[in-house]
């Protein structure tokens, strides 16, 4: 009790076991406080009428009810105290009651626990600043650190393969499976285009297989779809080159 000298306002929360020695205990907490002293029994202080943050000590004596934490933390002022006196029950658990209900510095005798509010009001809030930092000091690089800073050549990076533009021809994709692939019913050109990338351009008549069997007799006998359009008639097992504007897309 020493601690609590020149403490202005105390509350003094008795019980039915206490109540032949209130007098007693509430004239030695004016002699050491030297400030004003109230009294509440702790049955009735869930429905006390005094307001948040009164008072800088509360002494509560000889009684366990762990319900009334929350409404003492509430009634003391900002880094006010509480002092449990001859308090009932197992100590670890009251410790552990008192925390749970946002006490701190729990200290515990043999017949007492003295614990204390935080410094500031329960519910109270303070403005997060989320200020932009400078970015550019983040990443600075001390020049006077004394070693030498290992850089990488971006173009050490990339191969020849990498930097060859790829040929436009070869980014055709078909419009009905968006793959450079054909369809079955392929009519945009694609297959033949395919066809003749396969076979660099140059078909050997004696391999081709042909649906109709007509393609070597000329245009009015060959398919709509036939990769010999346009090409002139030509025998049996003859190599013909395709011309280089089959290759390309139509303008």
């Amino acid at each position: 009790m020493e601690n609590f000298k020149g403490l202005q306002k105390t509350l003094f929360i008795w019980s039915s076991s206490t109540q032949a020695s209130m007098e007693k205990n509430i004239n030695d907490i004016k002699g050491i406080t030297g400030g004003e002293v109230l009294v509440e029994n702790i049955d009735r202080i869930s429905i006390a009428s005094h307001p948040n943050s009164t008072f800088d000590l509360i002494v509560v004596e000889g009684a366990r009810s762990s319900d009334a934490f929350a409404k003492l933390l509430s009634l003391l002022k900002p880094s006010g105290k509480l002092h449990l006196q001859k308090y009932e029950g197992n100590a670890e658990i009251v410790c552990q009651e008192l925390k749970l209900s946002g006490f701190l510095d729990i200290n515990k005798s043999i017949d007492s626990i003295t614990c204390q509010k935080p410094a500031y009001e329960v519910g109270s809030a303070v403005k997060l600043s989320f200020a932009k930092k400078d970015v550019a000091a983040v990443w600075k690089i001390d020049a006077n650190d004394g070693e030498e800073q290992e850089t990488i050549d971006e173009d050490d990076l990339l191969d020849e393969e990498d930097k060859a533009k790829p040929n436009p021809e070869s980014l055709r994709v078909c419009g009905t499976t968006g793959k450079r692939k054909a369809c079955k019913n392929c009519s945009c050109g694609l297959a033949e285009e395919l066809e003749a990338e396969k076979s660099k351009a140059t078909v050997e008549t004696q391999n081709a297989k042909s649906s109709c069997g007509s393609c070597y007799l000329g245009d009015a006998f060959r398919c709509s779809t036939c990769p010999y359009l346009g090409m002139p008639a030509f025998k049996p097992g003859e190599k013909v080159q395709l011309g280089g504007n089959l290759l390309k897309d139509d303008i």
